[in-house]
């Protein structure tokens, strides 16, 4: 293990955590919205994520591209808190997770429960004196607890109350992958020359100049009444912070950044409701189609729309 991980240089990595709102499903459109220099280049100077979630854009750049120096920022802190720990310490988080695989496989389904909210409740127990500024040991078990929970998990997510405690009840499941030992490699050779901050999408700003390619994936607008997917941080999302976000685009379009921005689409509900088109007037939008998977109601499962939303005209140089 610790050969193939200083040797390899061929990089096959996806994410490590189911994300709500993760874009694997989505890659293909992304790609093809990507500017046009870059895909006929497969070079990426500088690349910026503001909000990295679980990451499926950025692996997917970094098994195809080259991507000379990326920095990612989440507002989530737990999730950092993981992508650092498979950076600096990837064999001894596999070392854990397999521990935890093993007692955990062993058991049958009351026992599994049990062992479930016994994590939880250390989890976040742990949670009300954990440093999160000085990265240490402890986060290493830690990252490996969220991976454990994200794994075993109902519907496999990561959502906090407004506390910031993981809140997700346990997920029968028969024979989960807990350890994926092969991907925390290929995703720790993805991470290197990468840097994380856990900061509002706002302080990217400093890291982003002329030809810059930023994606921005931010918790995405509710598409109706009843849901809501800005639970997957204790922060939370607003509509204020989408024009907040907005504002920002402009700004760095300013700057000469390529700008690549996804979200939700309200028309899918209220095809009257145009609020993205009025925010983003001046960029290009397109809807693609997309699975609904976050939804635990089975009928309210499928294809919808979503936006893509560029500061150039995919498929053309410096179209802005």
């Amino acid at each position: 293990m610790k050969a193939i991980l200083e040797k390899s240089r061929t990089i096959n990595a996806k994410p490590f955590l189911k994300w709500a709102g993760g874009k694997t499903q989505l890659i293909d459109e992304l790609a093809n919205h990507m500017p046009a220099h870059i895909k006929n280049s497969k070079v990426i100077d500088s690349y910026i994520e503001p909000f990295v979630g679980g990451g499926a854009l950025f692996f997917y750049l970094k098994n195809h591209y080259e991507i000379k120096k990326a920095f990612l920022f989440d507002i989530n802190r737990e999730l950092i808190v993981g992508y650092k720990v498979i950076q600096n310490n990837p064999l001894q988080l596999i070392d854990i997770l397999k521990k935890i695989e093993k007692e955990y496989l062993h058991k049958k389904d009351p026992q599994r429960k049990e062992y479930y909210y016994k994590i939880r409740e250390l989890y976040n127990r742990q949670m009300l004196n954990f440093d999160y500024e000085h990265y240490n040991s402890r986060w290493i078990e830690r990252a490996a607890h969220l991976i454990f929970l994200n794994k075993t998990c109902y519907n496999g997510l990561f959502r906090q109350n407004r506390s910031g405690e993981f809140n997700v009840p346990f997920g029968r499941y028969r024979n989960p992958n807990i350890c994926c030992a092969e991907n925390i490699i290929e995703v720790n050779k993805a991470l290197r020359d990468t840097e994380f901050s856990c900061a509002d999408f706002a302080k990217a700003k400093k890291y982003i100049s002329k030809e810059t390619f930023v994606y921005l994936d931010p918790p995405y607008l509710p598409i109706s009444k009843t849901a809501s997917f800005t639970s997957y941080s204790k922060e939370g999302f607003t509509e204020s912070d989408q024009i907040r976000l907005a504002k920002f685009f402009k700004e760095m379009d300013e700057r000469g950044a390529f700008l690549m921005l996804s979200n939700s689409d309200p028309k899918n509900e209220d095809p009257s409701n145009d609020f993205f088109d009025k925010l983003y007037k001046k960029y290009y939008i397109d809807r693609v189609n997309a699975s609904r998977i976050i939804s635990c109601i089975g009928s309210k499962r499928g294809l919808i729309n979503e936006l893509i939303i560029t500061n150039y005209k995919p498929g053309e140089r410096d179209a802005r």
